[in-house]
């Protein structure tokens, strides 16, 4: 279980993309049952207000549905249900999770994808994409 950095949502490839939808479903549903994600890698989300949260969900609808993949309206319900979620296209330029997707989360999450294109997860084709894109978001002064 993994939130990916923000920024690299709009270049993680398509099987990450989609299990970052489910995973957001998913954490929404614990956080509504338990009151807390209950995993080591994404508990940092109750250090953040909801709504950090909340845009972070719609920054992967967003660009599911920029790509033009089907997004089930069970889904979006159930994030509706379990955390309050509305869809907001504007939120696609939300900063969530400052100190926690810093530069330092980037390098490990660009490093979790690397070795997921080395053990051939990721197309070469994707991987060029993502890295290239990492670089300049790291050029850019990040």
């Amino acid at each position: 279980m993994r939130l990916w950095h923000y920024k690299l949502v709009p270049y993680l490839p398509r099987q990450q993309l989609l299990s970052q939808w489910r995973e957001c479903v998913y954490i929404a549903k614990n956080l509504k049952e338990n009151g807390t994600p209950n995993h080591i890698l994404v508990n940092k989300i109750l250090n953040y207000p909801r709504q950090e949260f909340l845009d972070y969900c719609n920054i992967v609808l967003v660009e599911m549905v920029k790509r033009g993949y089907k997004v089930s309206q069970q889904s979006i319900s159930k994030l509706e249900d379990y955390v309050d979620f509305e869809v907001d296209s504007d939120k696609q330029y939300a900063k969530p999770f400052k100190g926690w997707h810093n530069r330092r989360y980037l390098d490990q999450c660009v490093l979790n994808l690397e070795e997921k294109f080395d053990c051939g997860g990721i197309s070469q084709e994707e991987w060029d994409r993502l890295f290239e894109e990492y670089l300049r978001i790291v050029e850019s002064g990040y």
